[in-house]
């Protein structure tokens, strides 16, 4: 049985308690935060769990084995500091911290003290996305040629970040996940309408090695709320729709005609649609048995600190370049 805390019982912090109180092999054992009323919804979710306004009463605990932290962003460097110092293994929901270098200083504390480090990369534990990388690695519409993801809604709009922030990293890891490769270059455009600070709009594009090009939409002033993935292959293409209430992810099949000197060309019009068979499984709950798993047997995390680390570089570059007029960034990404 894995011992495990929650730092942070906020809006999503609830969500992480949730499913700790009900998971097999888990047991919940602390739940940290300094507010008064979140602690008492927090009870109320695990009443099994002891409650506190110190994190390093519940670190002091022998038996505890791990945290997950889901304290604000802004927190996470000090916390998982803690954590770590405490010798516990973490799970740090995202941004592992506000910057690259406060990142790879939690990497490096956490290899010197031997615990392990995961980052929140929710989306790479969703059965859809599952689904999109067996596809893509089984080269079903063929070599990847472009990606496009659309993350868009009307608010919550967030005081301390923007929506490149806030939003991006869900995409960024998919995209890395499905073409094992970091990009080599980005750029982005975007505007401030509501928050002075923050960009509320922004376009973002992504080079990758080999020439494939990614780009994201992110906006917190849509009027529908649209969370899509779309994949475009040599002799194919892909879209998981997350807001689809059935088949979340479409393969379309497309001949692809020859074009004169050269062995193919543009895909034509789809000649069929699967619909691959996606489980129906919450991504928190497949994360955190995949965190538990992990702890119990010492295997690496399908996203660990490192990742993490590196998903705040690419954000460092997308903001300056939007801080450049939309200037390419080159990455070289460790």
């Amino acid at each position: 049985m894995i011992r495990i805390a929650v730092a942070g019982a906020g809006q999503w912090g609830r969500n992480h308690v949730r499913v700790l109180a009900a998971l097999p092999g888990a047991r919940l054992t602390w739940v940290a935060d300094p507010d008064d009323e979140r602690r008492a919804a927090a009870s109320v979710i695990a009443p099994r769990a002891r409650m506190t306004t110190d994190l390093g009463e519940a670190l002091a605990d022998p038996d505890l084995d791990a945290v997950v932290v889901a304290s604000p962003g802004s927190t996470h460097h000090a916390v998982a500091r803690q954590v770590i110092d405490a010798g516990k293994h973490l799970l740090v929901e995202k941004p592992l911290t506000t910057a690259s270098d406060t990142s790879w200083d939690l990497v490096r504390r956490a290899r010197r003290r031997g615990v392990l480090l995961a980052v929140g990369h929710l989306l790479l534990y969703h059965p859809a996305v599952r689904a999109l990388k067996r596809a893509v690695s089984a080269r079903s519409f063929g070599a990847v040629r472009y990606m496009h993801c659309t993350r868009t809604n009307l608010g919550r709009i967030r005081p301390t970040e923007g929506a490149l922030e806030s939003l991006a990293p869900h995409d960024i890891s998919v995209m890395v996940h499905l073409l094992e490769q970091w990009p080599v270059a980005v750029s982005a455009q975007g505007a401030r309408h509501v928050q002075p600070r923050f960009h509320d709009v922004v376009f973002l594009h992504l080079r990758f090695p080999g020439n494939v090009l990614a780009q994201i939409h992110l906006s917190w002033l849509e009027p529908l709320k649209v969370r899509r993935v779309s994949v475009v292959g040599e002799r194919g293409m892909a879209v998981f729709d997350d807001m689809a209430a059935d088949g979340k992810v479409q393969v379309l099949h497309a001949k692809i005609p020859p074009v004169p000197g050269r062995p193919g060309g543009p895909p034509g019009h789809p000649t069929r649609v699967t619909y691959p068979r996606i489980a129906v499984r919450e991504p928190l709950v497949e994360e955190l048995k995949a965190f538990v798993r992990c702890v119990r047997t010492g295997t690496a995390p399908l996203t660990p600190g490192e990742d993490g680390a590196r998903s705040m570089r690419v954000l460092e570059a997308a903001q300056a370049s939007l801080d450049d007029g939309g200037r390419e960034v080159r990455l070289r990404i460790r």
